[in-house]
């Protein structure tokens, strides 16, 4: 693995588990120095030996606590090149007709203003680096933002409007002079260790597997390293003149119908 972001500063919100993980991993692999967020502190003990990285207890939607985080990651590394807005939930989630508005606010507070957090309080770190406004910000939005799922009302809705969100934080930043980039990416299904995990406690782990793989064109899931590879790159130099985008990563499983 290059070190193609030797010497950046990166923060991965809600890097505990699944892609969050993978790419604390990866960002860290490449010469960054990581640091990521999350409630789940006996899991990033383990992630920061492996990696080097540093973990914050950290609950993205209150808004309150943005500032310790950023004044700490700036107090202790001088700066913020990278941000991965990855903070994610399903809780409470359900169809338009029977979801209560508490799953509804619980979603929607972490998905869309826990990501709007991340995203404005990013900018405004990175206007502080020293040689001016410069970064990369990356959210992890979902395929379901263009088909959405008729049982994860709050999850769809959520992930389409962070698009929305990322392609005016590019326009906010480049219309401002900031070297500021923002882009979303949106994954398919991804083999996570949760996912993983509900395909081995199935009453059929093989069918299970068979339906997850099955999405897509390419008979397969995404690998938490593949979409951790899309991030590194985002993040890198090599994608400077790449801003206001959104990068479909589900084998195709969107492009079109599959047929009959």
């Amino acid at each position: 693995m290059g070190k193609r972001l030797q010497g950046k500063v990166a923060l991965v919100t809600g890097g505990t588990s699944g892609i969050g993980a993978g790419t604390v991993r990866r960002l860290a692999g490449e010469g960054a120095k990581v640091v990521f967020t999350g409630s789940n502190e006996a899991a990033a003990t383990g992630l920061c030996a492996e990696t080097g990285a540093c973990f914050e207890a950290h609950r993205v939607q209150e808004a309150a606590s943005w500032d310790r985080l950023m004044d700490r990651i700036l107090t202790d590394f001088g700066r913020l090149d990278i941000a991965f807005a990855n903070a994610g939930t399903e809780h409470g989630d359900s169809n338009v007709e029977d979801i209560s508005i508490e799953g509804w606010e619980g979603v929607i507070a972490v998905n869309q203003t826990g990501v709007m957090l991340t995203v404005q309080h990013a900018i405004r770190a990175m206007k502080r680096n020293p040689e001016g406004p410069t970064g990369s910000i990356i959210v992890n939005s979902s395929m379901n933002a263009h088909r959405a799922m008729g049982n994860f009302v709050a999850y769809s809705v959520s992930k389409a409007a962070v698009v929305a969100l990322i392609k005016s934080a590019a326009m906010h930043c480049g219309n401002r002079g900031y070297r500021i980039r923002a882009n979303a990416i949106l994954p398919g299904v991804v083999e996570t260790a949760m996912i993983s995990n509900l395909i081995d406690s199935a009453g059929d782990p093989a069918a299970a597997r068979a339906a997850y793989e099955g999405m897509s064109p390419l008979r397969r899931m995404a690998t938490v390293e593949e979409i951790a590879g899309l991030v590194a790159w985002l993040a890198s130099d090599e994608a400077a003149f790449v801003s206001g985008s959104e990068y479909v990563i589900d084998g195709a499983t969107t492009a079109g119908m599959m047929g009959v």
